[in-house]
């Protein structure tokens, strides 16, 4: 009776009828994977608590998929929707008393419920607990600053009043407090929160930064190309089969405003209607070159971006002479640039498919920058890499490469590219045709092969082409993202070269064989550890003894004993040894050592815990910081540390010590 209205008869909702419950989270999944919370936070899924366990699994479930489809929390995009979804429950597990990372435990749980219909989460196991764990410690220290702050903020409010949303966005904008969870910790506590002044402190910042840039600028320059685009219909781009050809020049932009002409030295972008130039995306950078006018004007090429979509924007300077619209130029691109850009990019692809077969399916593509010289690639990853896993994918590449197979390319409808396997990169959009990139041959089964991509960039014709491949750096990018820098060709040869002369000269210098230069050095390191950790001792001991005249035993004040010392060069993680140590000569007293290392003071009090009661080792540590010019300390009753500027107060921080035992 009532068409396009759809039922809302889902999956869980047949399995509800089928199993005779009146809930969803009744059903035999929820009921295993509350089951599993259950035991994990400790508590019963009854009364106020029952919402929460539902809101764990049901977020638990959601996120587990979005992780196992390669999406990473994050602060921006899918991954800040991620985000949201993994706090929310985070935030109910910490209801339920979880001070400590508990969701990842709740990873197998899900993974023997639903693995087997969807393996992708098995494959992807390890890679959503570690996600889970590194996310919950961060929102950990999240909340614990929030709350506090919170707490702050409404203590002077009423049950009905509003937190203004000015506060709201202090929390979230310096904090990194989630928004939803203000509001949803306002609702428990019977108050609301000024949403409108939420968004309109949100709307200012964002006002702000686009004050600061080039925004107003840039969308009366989009709307140029966005007419031309109309106006001419798209570049014709002929660079994936030759490096040279003729293009009319259709219409040249300077300073943001299309001219008809432009003269000697002037700089300005170049509109051509077929150009071999690449224009950069995808990561790959654009081509350089030139473009030839009749009479031997000449139109240097520094860079070329695309415009309104599809139009190959040709940037750079004229040379001599002067060209008008209507021309006809002849482009020609740096052939050498271009090669080795071509062996980058398609370095890219063949360490993508190693990066999923030696760390797991979970890894995917999060960008890239492909250059002449070297290129980065930005992956989904939860961990920093192993040496032997760098590698395990140092040598796949490069076997890849010495199999020189040719590089093939097809261009098909998207679906029908990813149905024969395709990668596609997830949040791409692509066309009604893409280009499928397929290189290499798969060790386990030849007629496999190892890397099949969609992308649009220009690639080698075989991947001997590339002839060496090596990796650079590997380092973290943002929580959950890791980048790998790399070389290839000559390039990567100097690389080496480069690591191994340096090995060389170490070798030289120690007078010993290549071989045994790495075992010289070990024990080069060796013997420094033991002669730093025998020098510590020496100055722990000189320190305890007093050492420039000072008393060998401890003094008394008001019938407590004290040991209170300047430490010169003594290194600050030793305090809290020097202070072990005293205690447990006095039996029963208070220990004060001030650390004093390139004029600056570090400061650690200990008080025995008989004498905890009449005596904190916060306030005396603070008593001392304040004339070494600290600002406060922190630590617990029986031991405190903090730190200042002036090392040259260390005694008169000493006696402000014994000031304070003195009263």
């Amino acid at each position: 009776p009532k068409p396009s209205i759809d039922t809302g008869m889902g999956l869980e909702r047949i399995a509800a009828v089928l199993q005779s419950v009146h809930n969803n989270y009744d059903i035999d999944l929820f009921r295993s994977l509350i089951g599993a919370a259950e035991d994990v936070y400790g508590a019963k899924a009854a009364g106020e608590e029952l919402a929460s366990f539902r809101v764990i699994a049901d977020h638990l479930r959601a996120a587990s998929f979005l992780l196992a489809d390669g999406v990473t929390p994050s602060n921006e995009g899918r991954g800040y929707v991620l985000r949201r979804i993994m706090r929310r429950a985070m935030r109910h597990g910490h209801l339920l008393g979880a001070r400590e990372p508990q969701m990842h435990r709740l990873v197998p749980a899900l993974v023997s419920e639903m693995g087997a219909a969807y393996p992708e989460l098995g494959r992807a196991k390890a890679a959503i607990e570690t996600n889970f764990e590194q996310e919950e410690t961060r929102f950990q220290r999240t909340l614990g600053r929030g709350l506090s702050l919170l707490d702050e903020a409404t203590e002077n409010l009423s049950e009905g009043d509003t937190l203004s949303g000015e506060t709201a966005f202090r929390l979230y904008d310096t904090y990194g407090f989630p928004v939803d969870l203000t509001a949803d910790i306002l609702r428990g506590r019977g108050l609301t929160l000024d949403e409108a002044g939420f968004d309109a402190s949100m709307a200012k910042q964002r006002a702000g930064s686009a004050a600061g840039g080039f925004a107003s600028g840039d969308k009366g320059v989009e709307k140029v190309w966005l007419t031309l685009r109309d106006r001419h219909g798209p570049t014709v781009f002929s660079g994936y089969r030759k490096g040279r050809g003729r293009g009319e020049l259709l219409a040249i932009v300077r300073d943001g405003e299309a001219v008809s002409e432009i003269i000697d030295g002037e700089r300005a972008e170049l509109l051509l209607s077929e150009t071999p130039f690449y224009g950069e995306s995808g990561g790959q950078a654009g081509d350089r070159g030139i473009i030839r006018f009749a009479g031997g004007r000449v139109f240097e090429v520094e860079d070329v971006q695309k415009r309104a979509g599809d139009l190959h924007v040709h940037r750079g300077v004229l040379r001599s002479g002067r060209i008008e619209t209507g021309e006809t130029g002849r482009l020609e691109i740096d052939d050498e640039r271009r090669r080795r850009i071509k062996a980058n990019h398609s370095a890219t692809h063949l360490m993508h498919a190693a990066l999923r077969r030696v760390l797991g399916p979970h890894v995917t593509q999060k960008g890239s920058l492909v250059e002449e010289d070297r290129f980065r690639f930005d992956f989904s990853h939860g961990q920093p890499l192993t040496q032997a896993e760098l590698t395990a994918i140092e040598d796949e590449v490069n076997e890849v490469i010495r199999q020189n197979g040719v590089v093939t390319t097809r261009s098909m409808a998207p679906e029908a590219a990813i149905e024969a396997g395709a990668l596609a990169l997830f949040g791409e959009k692509y066309g009604d045709e893409v280009r499928v990139l397929t290189m290499g041959r798969s060790r386990e089964a030849k007629t496999t092969p190892y890397s099949v991509e969609l992308c649009g960039g220009t690639h080698v014709s075989r991947t001997g082409d590339i002839a060496l491949f090596a990796i650079l750096s590997e380092g973290g990018v943002s929580a959950g993202i890791r980048r790998i820098e790399a070389v290839t060709g000559a390039a990567a040869l100097a690389h080496i070269r480069g690591q191994a002369n340096i090995a060389l000269e170490i070798a030289d210098s120690f007078k010993v064989p290549i071989g045994q230069a790495a075992e010289r050095v070990a024990a080069l390191q060796d013997q420094r550890r033991k002669l730093e950790s025998e020098l510590n001792d020496a100055k722990r001991q000189l320190a305890m003894g007093g050492g420039g005249g000072a008393p060998s035993g401890p003094e008394e004040i008001g019938g407590v004993k004290l040991i209170a010392r300047v430490a010169e060069n003594v290194p600050a993680r030793e305090l809290r040894t020097l202070i072990d140590e005293a205690k447990a000569k006095m039996g029963s007293g208070i220990a004060a050592f001030i650390a004093v290392n390139e004029g600056k003071a570090a400061v650690a009090v200990g008080v025995t815990s008989d004498l905890t009661g009449q005596f904190s080792a916060v306030d005396l540590v603070r008593a001392a910081s304040a004339v070494v010019g600290g600002k406060g300390g922190g630590g617990r009753p029986d031991m405190a540390q903090a730190g200042g500027p002036d090392g040259d107060k260390a005694e008169e921080a000493l006696e402000a010590v014994r000031a304070v035992l003195a009263k």
